[in-house]
């Protein structure tokens, strides 16, 4: 066989991870877009599950089975959100980033959270056990997102056996969210200044004995794609992104690595505790759907790696930060005095009163960066809230992308960029 090598590297993190070379598949065709002779055709794909995952409607010219021109329509889920945020403290807002990216609703939270501390400015007076659990909420939710991801992406393809193993390990951490927050997909864990609770008796032992068994899980997943020789023919050299070309359009996450660019925002821009934990950012060489897969094959064992150090290193002490303006006091205090009862009514009626100003945070969320960014006029409410969602910038290459591929290979590029309509359509 021949073609292009793909390895899938690691950046300078300090892991001492070598590049792993991968065998070499079939070459493909060439990628460059071909004399269009005659008349062509306008085909509508989607909204529709599988395949376009939900409300994006793509506006498709074909010649034949050939794209020539391919025009994204959004907003099919639009709600508001943005605007919605006008209207609400900053705490009664927390449950709408559950429903941004919906497959990992704690990393939404959390970088909700850490945007309106930056704030407060009561970033960096968050306690150590609350910033280990928050990472911890992060990385599992890292890896359930990127378990449907494949799972999907390998159903599109036929690839039905593998959509059932990745299931089959993320009911296993919906169990783990049920157990922690009281609720299985919109969990609305993270508080502005904590946590809404500690961790439950006994959570621990459960998250180690799923961290134990995922690596098994994900070498079924490697046994059945990485070398199968119709998974390749389909994904390699197909929805290629260059370097300049991912840098350009403003990709970020998987994205973005999978083009060989090393940017990680929990080692470009640590926060929380990351600066603290070992682990390493797999980036590919080619920039195709073959390598977008293989990014995240390695992510999820990463944050198998981060969750299981924050386990074992998880501090004692205090969830909250200790301000009582910004986090609710504890019922026996609100009921037996009276400055914590005037508090408490002032926080759940007008919310924290945040200084007048703007910030804007992003976090490393599973599809890329989720940035938030508010501007403040004081008050318990945000003048101003702008949503930096990673899938609607993901979705504004397809017009450069899809031209020039076939059909059939819409359904790998698209579930290679692995993007979420409920944050696109915010």
């Amino acid at each position: 066989m021949s073609g292009t090598e793909h390895r899938i590297e690691f950046g300078d993190t300090g892991g001492g991870a070598e590049a792993m070379p991968l065998t070499p598949a079939v070459p493909s065709e060439s990628e460059d877009l071909r004399d269009v002779h005659g008349d062509t055709m306008v085909l509508n794909m989607g909204p529709s599950h599988p395949s376009t995952h939900g409300v994006l409607r793509l506006v498709l010219e074909i010649d034949g089975e050939m794209i020539t021109k391919a025009t994204p329509e959004i907003g099919y889920l639009h709600r508001g959100d943005e605007k919605i945020a006008e209207n609400m403290t900053y705490t009664q807002f927390i449950p709408y980033t559950d429903r941004l990216d919906y497959l990992a609703p704690l990393a939404n939270n959390v970088a909700y959270a850490l945007a309106v501390e930056k704030l407060l400015g009561i970033d960096r007076q968050l306690p150590l056990r609350c910033q280990y659990i928050r990472v911890l909420c992060c990385e599992l939710a890292r890896i359930s997102a990127h378990l449907l991801g494949l799972g999907s992406f390998a159903m599109d393809l036929g690839a039905m056996t593998v959509f059932l193993h990745t299931y089959t390990e993320r009911e296993k951490i919906y169990n783990l969210c049920e157990s922690l927050t009281g609720a299985r997909f919109t969990t609305s864990f993270t508080r502005i200044g904590g946590l809404a609770r500690d961790l439950p008796v006994g959570w621990t032992d459960q998250c180690r004995q799923f961290l134990s068994d995922l690596p098994a899980a994900i070498r079924d997943v490697d046994r059945l794609l990485t070398r199968n020789r119709i998974w390749i023919d389909r994904t390699k050299d197909i929805g290629v992104i260059s370097r300049d070309e991912a840098i350009g359009h403003g990709l970020t996450g998987p994205n973005l690595r999978g083009s060989g660019v090393e940017h990680d925002l929990r080692r470009a821009h640590p926060y929380l505790v990351y600066d603290r934990l070992k682990f390493d950012v797999p980036i590919g060489s080619v920039g195709d759907c073959y390598d977008r897969y293989l990014v995240r094959m390695e992510e999820m064992r990463q944050s198998a790696r981060i969750a299981q150090q924050c386990l074992d290193q998880m501090p004692g002490g205090p969830i909250n930060v200790h301000d009582e303006k910004v986090v609710l006091p504890s019922k026996e205090k609100v009921l037996t005095r009276m400055e914590e009862l005037i508090h408490q009514f002032i926080l759940v009626t007008q919310g924290v009163n945040a200084p007048p100003g703007e910030v804007y945070f992003g976090a490393e969320n599973p599809k890329g960066e989720l940035g938030f960014y508010i501007h403040s006029r004081g008050g318990g409410t945000p003048y101003r809230l702008k949503i930096r969602s990673p899938s609607f910038v993901s979705l504004s290459i397809l017009p450069r992308l899809l031209p020039g591929h076939m059909i059939s290979d819409v359904p790998a590029i698209l579930g290679s960029l692995d993007f979420v309509m409920g944050e696109c359509d915010r």
